[in-house]
């Protein structure tokens, strides 16, 4: 397994297994390692991810777009409950314009999905047995993790030619805890993720400023049942960095880091998983944030 910063192949530095998820071994705020899934490991997803695909019934009055862009965020899943009790569950969000007036697919349905979310770790055996993988488990131990638990995950297709623009943003704008700087993504490539196909761009360093914005649930019977507090920096596209990255590889990802990803003009999918972990000791989360753990579904602890 080669780790790597911005690209440079670099052993893991000396004081790698004391740094805590408030430090990566890494200035920047996140950091590769290519290899960490085999190539069997990567297909055993994308074909399971494939059954569940073709088993998907999502009635017409419960299909959302998904979108960054903060307006539609509000409009689409923040007003719609099939999205805000998605937490402990397996539910299907999909592309912008795949849907006619009424409803029904103007693409064939699996091509037109955006993502699954949010609790493929809890419900799904094969997407569970990854997240809680002996590496998985040593890399977070290596991190310096206590008590990490797994608050949410994801798997995010990129469909070839629509495959929607990520803004830039932050996860803890949505995974929101007191203190800053304890949660930490983990995305992994299911298949080469390239500039052309929407790869993830970085500001490298940006994770040291803070939160500027937070999308906080509204009170219950409310609509839209989200808003956000502050708003997003018109950041200058020059600082970003582009980070390909080849099927197999994991990127940590620092809750506070500024990322996104362009919208996938190729013929070529992108598809990924990727997972959340709060380090929980000494943590709160906050009671605001649309994700909110159920009596169904505690965050599970990483560690088995």
């Amino acid at each position: 397994m080669q780790w790597h910063d911005l690209g440079s192949p670099q052993p893991p530095p000396p004081g790698f297994r004391q740094l805590s998820c408030l430090s990566l071994p890494s200035k920047d705020g996140f950091l590769v390692l290519e290899g960490f899934l085999s190539a069997e490991e990567c297909v055993a997803m994308q074909q399971r991810i494939g059954k569940i695909v073709a088993e998907m019934d999502v009635p017409p009055h419960c299909r959302t777009e998904f979108s960054t862009h903060e307006e539609e965020q509000l409009q689409a899943q923040g007003s719609t409950d099939y999205f805000l009790s998605s937490g402990d569950k397996i539910r299907f969000f999909f592309e912008k314009g795949v849907f006619d007036e009424k409803g029904n697919f103007l693409v064939p349905p699996e091509k037109s999905i955006n993502k699954i979310g949010h609790a493929l770790h809890a419900h799904d055996p094969i997407f569970r047995s990854i997240t809680h993988s002996p590496k998985v488990q040593a890399l977070a131990r290596s991190l310096g993790l206590q008590m990490p638990v797994v608050v949410q995950s994801m798997y995010i297709f990129k469909q070839p030619h629509i495959g929607g623009e990520v803004f830039p943003h932050q996860d803890a704008s949505f995974l929101y805890t007191e203190p800053l700087g304890r949660v930490l993504g983990v995305w992994i490539a299911l298949e080469d993720a390239t500039v052309e196909n929407g790869c993830l761009w970085f500001i490298p360093g940006s994770h040291t400023s803070g939160v500027s914005r937070r999308m906080v649930r509204a009170p219950a019977g409310s609509a839209p049942g989200t808003s956000f507090l502050g708003s997003e920096p018109a950041w200058d596209s020059s600082l970003f960095v582009p980070t390909p990255v080849q099927k197999g590889a994991l990127v940590l990802i620092h809750g506070e880091v500024v990322h996104k990803s362009k919208q996938n003009l190729s013929d070529c999918s992108r598809q990924a998983y990727t997972f959340h972990l709060m380090e929980a000791s000494g943590t709160t989360w906050s009671p605001e944030n649309w994700l909110q753990p159920t009596a169904e579904l505690p965050f599970p602890p990483l560690y088995t």
